[in-house]
């Protein structure tokens, strides 16, 4: 709670300009007057690194971000034609470099990165006046910490774009693009530096509660890996999270996404959020994040459907508790006893995102928001396990230990010699409209051109936005290496 109430001080402090065009014109969001700041004080030292936290959650969880990372997989679809129509051309692969949301991907993103670039400033500034051996270790590991944050944000970007800028610091002035390869390899720097300095806790275990950790780091970085066919490195990495036994498998897949599941074990990052457990007044919360994908009989606005084709496809699978809790369909009543308003149009879904979903009863008494109270999330153990798996049988080894952990926990029969394909099908059923996993593992084994209809490298990506090219001219210039 301490550390919310940091983030929420922290983000009253961002300027707040992060919606401009010129986003190298915005300066980074946790700066105050240098005359505001008193740099010998290092017991405010983590400020800054609230600062980046409350970026990721005003930025980085902006509702539109979401439908762009999920849309394209052919298990999700925008939910809506009726409004913000050009998502659903998205989710077919007819990309307009003019759509406002691409923009606004673009701005957040980079957002982060400036207010991590400033926040590292910040720091190198009370570093200066550090003592002692304890305080040195506590400023790397909040340097880390941002380092993190940072290659969260260069990794949507090229999840997203694939070839963007790196922005080394903010005043930078060559906004050329680098390659998706020189990204990652700038990640993986930011990421190693964070596993070399930052504590080997889970984020529950974390001194300020829910923070991106060491094991946080090699989550991604194996992330990272497993893009780039890195087999070794992904298990070494993964391995290392699995043998710490700092992490297990939530019991409760209907509840892992709701109140019950906030900030639980399996949890290696989530976006945080609360209401302090009071009925009315003020909230940290993601705005409209969880509102804009709930049926609108419970206060949302109706958007993010799931497809027919996975239901059926998880349906022949025998799917019980993950299918219930991932798919919300409209005309039934959920265990916790909210009825689902069946739509019965075109122009609307009628089914939602399940793992969205609050249940009315879990809300604190006096609130009626949708989603209100209840976290992000980000980065699971289980696709740790995942990646173990098919790291290892890339390999030639057996990924059935970790393979069968996630399918027990979906009360799923365990398989024996487990291959590459039935892995990715189960990231498939694990990680539903999940952060464009599906679409991602589509596009690097290659099997997005037979999958998804009209697919092609040429529309992997999308464009860079056509106000960034309009401002920064050099973005349309060949990537650097």
């Amino acid at each position: 709670m301490k550390f919310l109430k940091h983030i929420m001080m922290a983000g009253l402090l961002m300027v707040a300009a992060t919606s401009c065009n010129d986003w190298m014109d915005i300066l980074p969001e946790n700066t105050l007057p240098e005359s505001d700041v008193d740099y010998t004080k290092t017991s405010d030292m983590y400020m800054p690194v609230s600062g980046v936290y409350a970026k990721l959650r005003t930025g980085g969880m902006h509702w539109v971000i979401w439908p762009l990372s999920i849309v394209r997989d052919g298990d999700v679809w925008s939910g809506r034609v009726d409004d913000q129509g050009l998502l659903v051309d998205f989710g077919n692969l007819k990309y307009d470099n003019s759509f406002w949301g691409l923009n606004e991907m673009w701005n957040q993103y980079y957002g982060m990165v400036k207010v991590a670039n400033g926040a590292l400033e910040s720091l190198d500034q009370y570093a200066a006046h550090i003592t002692t051996d304890a305080d040195r270790a506590t400023y790397r590991a909040y340097c880390g910490e941002v380092r993190i944050l940072r290659a969260y944000a260069y990794y949507r970007l090229s999840q997203a774009f694939g070839d963007v800028t790196i922005l080394r610091n903010n005043s930078q002035s060559d906004l050329t693009r680098s390659t998706r390869d020189a990204v990652e390899r700038y990640m993986l720097e930011d990421l190693q530096y964070a596993i070399d300095n930052c504590p080997k806790v889970r984020p529950n275990e974390a001194t300020h509660y829910g923070a991106a950790t060491a094991y946080t780091a090699e989550l991604l970085a194996a992330k990272i890996r497993l893009n780039r066919g890195e087999w070794a490195e992904a298990e070494a990495l993964t391995n290392d999270i699995i043998s710490s036994n700092k992490f297990e498998l939530y019991g409760d897949f209907y509840n892992l996404f709701k109140i019950p599941g906030k900030m639980c074990n399996e949890s290696l990052l989530e976006c945080q959020c609360t209401d302090f457990g009071q009925g009315s007044g003020d909230m940290v919360d993601a705005d409209q994040w969880f509102v804009f994908q709930g049926p609108g009989n419970l206060g949302g606005w109706n958007f993010v459907g799931i497809t027919d084709k996975f239901i059926n496809w998880a349906e022949g699978r025998g799917e019980t508790i993950r299918l219930e809790t991932s798919v919300l369909r409209g005309g039934t009543t959920t265990r916790d006893g909210d009825f689902i308003n069946e739509m019965g149009n075109v122009n609307n879904t009628n089914t939602w995102n399940g793992k969205a979903y609050t249940p009315t009863n879990q809300l604190t008494e006096g609130r009626t928001k949708y989603g209100s109270n209840n976290n992000i999330r980000i980065f699971r153990y289980a696709e740790v396990l995942l990646i173990n798996a098919e790291a290892k049988v890339r390999q030639g080894k057996s990924g059935d230990q970790p393979f069968n952990l996630v399918r027990t926990r979906a009360q799923m029969p365990t398989l024996t010699n487990v291959t590459v394909d039935q892995i990715l099908d189960e990231r498939r059923m694990e990680l539903v409209c999940e952060w464009g996993e599906r679409y991602n593992d589509l596009c690097r084994t290659g099997k997005a051109a037979t999958e998804l209809t009209g697919w092609s490298e040429a529309v992997r990506y999308y464009p860079v936005p056509l106000s960034q090219l309009q401002t920064v001219p050099t973005l349309a210039n060949e990537p650097l290496n």
